[in-house]
């Protein structure tokens, strides 16, 4: 016999972490950073074929102070890698960062001095999603595994990455950037320059 025999119908046992993780991952509102081809896919699920409103998330924040989820996808620039990282940082407590497509996972076919090698060295990113670009259903999909990461997470919203099942986390080995002439990331953004047109006088 346990409290769960001696309580009237219509009472329900569960704890605040459930219960906070359950309404926060039916009302999670993404920001979209749309850099490339990828971000016409992710256009796509917003239509009526394939309907992330059934997800509660119809709602694409055009502030990210009222976003939850970060969608990056394509390719970011070291020009942008700043901006990206300051919209991050804006972003409220807890948040959570999806990368979609292979070039926002890994730079992609990009492998020049001028794109980021892989999103995940500007800011920390909880979901990748492989494809060029990845179809709407493989995005869904990976918005409903992350629905489940959030479901069953702890109340602060992020996990502890310092323990996993118990046993001290290690950082994983850096992988290899494949470009050794990449600019840091913590550029600051420069005005262009601008040259006079000609016959202007000046």
């Amino acid at each position: 016999m346990g409290i769960e025999e001696k309580i009237p119908d219509g009472i329900l046992l569960t704890n605040v972490a459930k219960l906070l993780n359950t309404a926060r991952k039916n009302s999670v509102w993404p920001a979209q950073f749309g850099l490339a081809c990828c971000a016409i896919e992710m256009m796509a699920v917003g239509g009526p074929r394939f309907d992330i409103a059934r997800f509660g998330m119809e709602r694409f924040s055009a502030s990210p102070r009222q976003a939850d989820l970060m969608i990056v996808a394509g390719r970011v620039s070291q020009k942008m890698a700043p901006v990206l990282r300051q919209i991050y940082d804006q972003m409220p407590e807890p948040k959570w960062v999806l990368a979609m497509g292979v070039c926002a996972s890994s730079g992609g076919m990009f492998n020049n001095y001028a794109i980021v090698q892989g999103v995940d060295h500007i800011v920390p990113v909880d979901m990748y999603l492989p494809g060029c670009p990845p179809r709407p259903e493989m995005l869904l999909d990976a918005i409903l595994k992350l629905h489940e990461k959030i479901k069953h997470g702890p109340i602060s919203g992020k996990p502890d990455w310092t323990t996993i099942d118990g046993a001290p986390y290690e950082k994983p080995i850096e992988r290899d950037t494949r470009s050794s002439k990449s600019l840091p990331v913590d550029v600051e953004i420069q005005p262009y320059l601008t040259a006079p047109f000609p016959g202007s006088g000046t």
